[in-house]
């Protein structure tokens, strides 16, 4: 197994991908160009990254601009056999040639108003033979006598072999069919995404707190539970739909990004018994205002997450950013920033706001700051 080497492409956050990779096929869409003008796309990272997650993120920016619908299917290769991507062999109707029935994962709907997206994931852990029979597909959109309709966009992800995953040397021919990026863990980017996708506040929280803690994935380590992304988004969905008590659900987050993480965790989620009720500031009450730097972070992750579910009520946001103003200036930077992200093009909605627009001409300069 020979380890594959990207030192000449190009690394990028998941967010910068995103938005490069969906740019691309969004101009190409508007300007009734054929969707195979931009190459197939290959996506490379470590495990957990969020290359997956990636893929409905430029479905959904495709959608919301084009207005068609996405439609995606996910295909694993690695549980395919080089001929079941052509399909199953049958008999034509009078019984003279051979014809191959279709598979079903390429039963598209070639309609105008639909997209579709084949993903191939994890094709770096399919063995060459099944990497080889992928040709067709990244580069004419055909298998065998299967061609894809002409709105399909073809996408593939997979771990590197270094990553010390199930992966194989993707072979030339194939690879000088694709567009390559590597993408790497970016913490702004993912809490950008964990806002809008409703991830646990006490999870946004303590990772805007220890932000190192999102990608803790190491190729040379033997842990079986680590943080990554996605860990996290499991988390995530136990607190969210199990319990929010940390405490209960300690051994199995601990299962999920490991004791020693789950213990800082822990730990750190203690300070949400002496946050104010968030629920009265948005009311246009004025708590006393926690001093301790991890009750801020925990304080501004509850804001964020409480003012998602009223980003529409402008009266209870204005009181969130009145009581915003008694913070020190880096943690209110934190929550106006965490409010940009609440849907895109938010801050036009928060423009209306007069104590914004007063705060961003005041203190506005702190948002091109590293803080947060």
């Amino acid at each position: 197994m020979n380890d594959i080497m990207n030192k000449n492409v190009p690394v990028l956050s998941i967010g910068e991908m995103v938005k490069e990779i969906s740019s691309a096929y969004i101009a190409v869409l508007k300007s009734g160009l054929p969707v195979k003008t931009v190459p197939s796309v290959m996506l490379w990272g470590p495990p957990g990254v969020g290359k997956s997650q990636a893929v409905r993120q430029i479905g959904n920016r495709i959608e919301k601009e084009t207005k068609k619908r996405v439609s995606i299917t996910d295909v694993r290769l690695l549980l395919f056999n080089p001929i079941d991507l052509r399909g199953i062999p049958t008999a034509n109707a009078d019984k003279t040639l051979a014809v191959w029935l279709r598979p079903e994962i390429f039963q598209m709907d070639p309609s105008e108003e639909v997209i579709n997206i084949l993903f191939l994931d994890e094709i770096s852990a399919a063995p060459q033979s099944v990497q080889a029979a992928a040709y067709q597909i990244a580069l004419d959109r055909t298998v065998g006598e299967h061609r894809l309709p002409d709105n399909c966009i073809v996408i593939a992800a997979g771990n590197r072999t270094t990553d010390k995953s199930v992966a194989y040397k993707m072979p030339k021919a194939l690879a000088n069919r694709f567009l390559h990026m590597e993408v790497e863990g970016n913490f702004d980017s993912w809490k950008r995404w964990a806002i809008q996708s409703g991830i646990n506040e006490k999870v946004i929280g303590f990772l805007s707190f220890r932000s190192n803690y999102l990608m803790g994935f190491d190729a040379s380590a033997e842990d079986l539970a680590f943080p990554t992304p996605r860990s996290w988004e499991m988390v995530s969905n136990l607190l969210n739909a199990v319990s929010d008590d940390v405490d209960e659900m300690y051994s199995m987050i601990s299962g999920i990004v490991g004791t020693g993480v789950a213990v800082e965790f822990r730990t750190w989620a203690n300070v949400y018994r002496e946050l104010p009720k968030v629920e009265d500031i948005f009311a246009g009450s004025n708590p006393k205002l926690p001093t301790g730097t991890d009750a801020l972070y925990a304080l501004t992750s509850s804001m964020t997450a409480y003012a998602r579910g009223c980003k529409g009520d402008l009266n209870k946001m204005t009181n969130s950013i009145r009581y915003a103003n008694q913070m020190p200036p880096d943690f209110a930077t934190v929550l106006m920033k965490d409010y940009m992200y609440l849907e895109d093009d938010y801050k036009k909605k928060l423009m209306q706001i007069p104590e914004f627009r007063k705060w961003l001409e005041e203190k506005g300069s702190f948002l091109n700051g590293t803080f947060g």
